[in-house]
């Protein structure tokens, strides 16, 4: 009998393995462990300087005017002062301004230029094209859905005999005017105008030509610094700018070169002209930017790690290839060298930054015994040493300026500021030298 069952027997225990088999591997192919989840650690930004000396500067900190002219019946006044330049501004934050249209598409030079001459006409000058969208905390409009343009220069026509102003945004760089009013005469009366009649003479260079370009007719008196070398740790940077510090590596490249990089990224440090660049290839963008997105993307970025290590200002934007600067000022002045960098630069990517210049020193100590007034030649005389200047054709200067020239003494440790003259030609800032009746090339692109 024992025979008789046992191939029965044997088939029941084939069945059992194979039903127990095909439930093993459902099992193993359905079944999820319990894991503790592992939470992503968020990027947190650091700061390269401590958390009490960070400083998170807002749009009327870093977009200012560099300076003011007024076109009287009796002749141009102006001035470049620091508190001059808040004050107006303060007093024009307080206007309502209405009615905003396009006034001009093709607003040329020529036609900026008859504008600018006549009288009664108040302007505001700034270095790069402002979106009117960002400039919101200074312009008290009244329609806050205003379209996305540009200016560089702000026109407020006045008549004494009316309490209506025009206000005017134009747009060298792109050819626009926008017109708006403001109905605030006696507010304009009483804190701008009075101001402006004090301010220093200045006078037409070119005149009847193009482009109109108005400087003082005295001579200046600035002051002349000299500053440490203070410097702020590239390893700071590094901690700052990469997702992930521990996991960057460090290459002496040469005795004044340095990289840091991870498989994303690459940041090389500059030992003697006290610079850094970082890259971030994967973040790379070819769109066109929004003007207004890309400067308020550009500002957020620097306030998030307190890059503002010195009085930087707006100065140039290109949405085309999403690049944006900040200069360095000093006393209300810009600075320029041809030893260092002094500007901070920008290229946006796609949701982040791709490109990042600057300097990582730093102008917070002064050398007190260096420190004195340095006399500089009137605008006048500059601009009639360019006219007969054999080096350069003066029908490509658009704008003479004071500044500072910014050299950098390796050996002493010391960054000397000279009070000087710059004007802007076929795109870039020049050193205005006397000695050679032209200047010499120190770049601005």
């Amino acid at each position: 009998m024992g025979l008789k069952y046992i191939e029965t027997v044997k088939s029941v225990i084939l069945v059992f393995l194979i039903i127990l088999s095909i439930t093993l591997t459902f099992s193993i192919w359905t079944y999820t462990p319990k894991y503790k989840t592992i939470e992503q650690t968020p990027t947190i930004p650091t700061s390269i300087v401590d958390d009490d000396k960070k400083e998170v500067k807002g749009i009327k900190d870093i977009i200012k005017p560099y300076k003011i002219l007024f076109n009287f019946e009796e002749g141009m006044k102006g001035t470049t002062d620091l508190d001059a330049l808040d004050e107006s501004i303060e007093a024009i934050k307080e206007w309502k301004i209405t009615d905003v249209t396009l006034a001009d598409s093709d607003f040329t030079e020529k036609k900026l230029d008859v504008f600018l001459r006549k009288k009664n006409r108040f302007t505001l000058y700034y270095h790069g094209d402002v979106p009117l969208p960002v400039y919101d905390v200074v312009l008290n409009k009244e329609d806050s859905n205003f379209p996305e343009a540009s200016f560089d220069r702000i026109v407020v026509d006045w008549n004494p005999a009316s309490t209506a102003m025009e206000i005017h945004f134009i747009s060298r760089m792109n050819g626009l005017r926008y017109t708006g009013k403001v109905n605030d005469y006696q507010s304009f009366n009483r804190r701008i105008l009075p101001n402006g009649r004090n301010y220093s003479n200045y006078v037409e260079v070119n005149p009847d030509k193009s482009p109109f370009i108005a400087v003082p007719t005295d001579p200046i008196e600035l002051i002349r610094n000299t500053y440490y070398q203070a410097e702020i740790s590239p390893r700071r940077f590094k901690d700052a700018l990469f997702r992930d510090p521990n996991a960057v590596r460090r290459g002496q490249i040469s005795s004044s070169r340095e990289e840091y990089q991870d498989d994303h990224a690459i940041m090389r440090i500059e030992t003697m002209m006290k610079t850094l660049s970082f890259f971030h290839p994967v973040a790379e963008s070819t769109e066109l930017a929004i003007p207004s997105e890309l400067l308020f993307n550009t500002i957020d970025f620097v306030n998030e790690h307190g890059g503002w290590t010195d009085e930087y200002r707006y100065t140039f934007m290109n949405p085309k290839s999403r690049t944006v600067k900040f200069q360095l000022f000093i006393h209300g002045l810009p600075v320029y060298s041809d030893s260092t960098y002094t500007e901070i630069e920008e290229i946006w990517g796609d949701e982040g930054i791709y490109g990042y210049i600057r300097p990582y020193y730093t102008l917070n100590l002064t050398f007190p015994s260096e420190t004195r007034y340095t006399s500089l030649p009137s605008g006048v005389e500059v601009a009639e040493s360019l006219k007969h200047s054999k080096m350069i054709d003066f029908s490509t200067v658009e704008e003479i300026e004071m500044g500072y020239y910014m050299k950098h003494d390796t050996d002493q440790r010391l960054f000397l500021l000279d009070p000087s003259w710059f004007y802007f030609a076929n795109g870039k800032w020049n050193l205005y030298s006397p000695e050679a009746a032209g200047g010499e090339m120190i770049g601005l692109e």
